[in-house]
């Protein structure tokens, strides 16, 4: 019995111990955390997608409130969070715009010549260290590495291409930051609808055209009719979007009309005339399923 109860008493003070220890502790490696930075979490989405540049919503909420970083870099929470983020703060937000990425291919499977048979794992990142997969060593290969990569389903392989929802689309960069061509770029849309270059072989046009149904072949007549907008470097076309003007695009227009190969195009959210379009056309009474397994549509990529 004896044992028991110096058993306990030893248990006793080895719990005020500790406790006395973890207290001071925790005097001593306090660290005074701001609370403008919980402020700044609860404003945030909480998506930790990473658009902002950082891992995670609370390292962007430490780097805001240490004025590392302007409180407009949420791309999910947009305009409305860089509003919240910046009366937490005290701070004016000065004029930004949206990012979304733009895919710089416009070639399906049926525009790319030389494309031949791959049986390899079904991923961008490794058909693009084989050679010979398809001709054009720059364009889109199309095993969906990017749409893997989006959290928000606003990315799929359209007939071998990537293609962007804008609609659902909230600017986070994962389908930049994985594509291992670098096709896809980050582009301010200074409106609904941006003019991108939707090409991205550097090759001379010869080249290209052995390659490609409709890559740019560098022909000169976007920098000829842009009025500075565009420039050729390395056989394609560059928009300058600092220039950029969506209030006045006339030259813009008239270099995109003047493309031999239509490469240069307007993308993003449809536009009031494309709605007045399309707003008689009726869908279907009854949409019935065409059933099909995989094996019966099998097509290798490359």
């Amino acid at each position: 019995m004896t044992i028991i109860f110096v058993a306990g008493g030893i248990m006793l003070v080895l719990a005020i111990v500790t406790a006395i220890v973890l207290g001071w502790a925790n005097v001593k490696f306090h660290v005074q955390v701001d609370p403008r930075v919980e402020a700044v979490m609860a404003a945030l989405p909480g998506a930790n997608c990473g658009g902002c540049g950082y891992v995670g919503c609370a390292e962007y909420a430490e780097a805001v409130v240490a004025g590392a970083i302007t409180p407009d870099k949420c791309t999910v929470g947009g305009e409305s969070c860089a509003k919240a983020l910046a009366e937490i703060m005290g701070v004016s937000l000065q004029q930004s715009w949206p990012f979304r990425p733009v895919i710089h291919c416009g070639a399906t499977y049926e525009d790319r010549l030389g494309r031949t048979e791959y049986k390899g794992e079904q991923s961008c990142t490794t058909a693009n260290l084989v050679a010979g997969v398809q001709g054009c060593t720059y364009g889109c290969l199309g095993f969906g590495d990017c749409v893997r990569a989006c959290d928000f389903d606003a990315i799929h392989v359209v007939a071998g291409l990537a293609t962007v929802d804008y609609e659902k689309c909230v600017g986070c960069g994962a389908c930049a930051r994985i594509c291992p061509r670098n096709i896809i770029t980050m582009v301010p849309f200074k409106s609904r609808q941006m003019v991108v270059v939707t090409c991205s072989n550097k090759d001379m046009g010869k080249d290209v055209k052995a390659v490609c149904k409709v890559g740019c072949i560098g022909c000169k007549a976007c920098e000829r009719n842009s009025g500075g907008f565009f420039r050729i470097d390395k056989n394609l076309p560059v928009l300058d979007y600092d220039k950029y003007d969506p209030n006045n695009l006339d030259a813009i227009r008239v270099a995109v009309d003047k493309c031999p190969m239509k490469r240069l195009l307007f993308i993003g959210w449809p536009t009031e005339k494309d709605l007045e379009a399309t707003k008689d056309l009726e869908a279907p009474d009854l949409v019935e399923a065409d059933f099909k397994t995989t094996v019966d549509k099998t097509e290798w990529q490359g």
